[in-house]
């Protein structure tokens, strides 16, 4: 790992990490989905609308610049939404066999429900908890798990382990360390 990692997004944006790709599409895929399906569209179409999303992400992402003041995540939402509105305009521009009347009444939701904070939140830690485990020796994952999760004393973890205390507060803050690395820029 880098000296001074640089953000996922940042990772990202310059699209040549194919790692840092593979851990955006796995953070982001189902929150895309989801608002798919908030906007009240099937299982298979929400798919599709991730897809179209994802295709947009690879040409608009190299351009794109953040901003600490605004929200990446929203900046998202609003491509996904457009997305959503093409993909309705084109369905409502094809005719149905037998019938030239419009395919859809189309309107935008009046008031796209957003994703709680901290709902958000949680699914991107515990996303990129899932994918970081991996990086890690078993003891380090179990003794940080067992003291950050389960909220267990670093005596109490260190007797069970077999590890010094000074061992257990050094695997919380690896791994921590780690989780910031790999959020930061995603969490605003």
């Amino acid at each position: 790992m880098e000296a001074t990692p640089v953000s996922l997004l940042e990772r990202v944006r310059h699209g040549t990490d194919h790692d840092a790709w593979s851990r955006f599409v796995k953070l982001y895929t189902p929150l895309i989905f989801y608002w798919g399906r908030q906007y009240g569209l099937q299982v298979a179409d929400s798919a599709d609308l991730t897809q179209e999303v994802f295709t947009t992400l690879v040409r608009k992402l190299p351009e794109f610049t953040y901003d600490r003041q605004k929200s990446f995540r929203a900046w998202l939402r609003t491509l996904t939404l457009n997305q959503w509105r093409d993909l309705h305009k084109r369905r409502a521009t094809r005719p149905v066999p037998g019938n030239d009347d419009r395919l859809f009444d189309l309107k935008a939701p009046d008031a796209v429900s957003a994703l709680e904070e901290d709902e958000y939140r949680q699914h991107l830690v515990q996303r990129a908890l899932r994918m970081m485990q991996a990086d890690f020796q078993p003891t380090t994952w179990k003794a940080f798990w067992e003291q950050a999760v389960n909220q267990r004393s670093p005596d109490e973890v260190a007797a069970d382990l077999g590890l010094t205390i000074a061992a257990v507060y050094g695997a919380k803050f690896r791994v921590l360390n780690r989780l910031r690395q790999e959020l930061r820029g995603l969490l605003e």
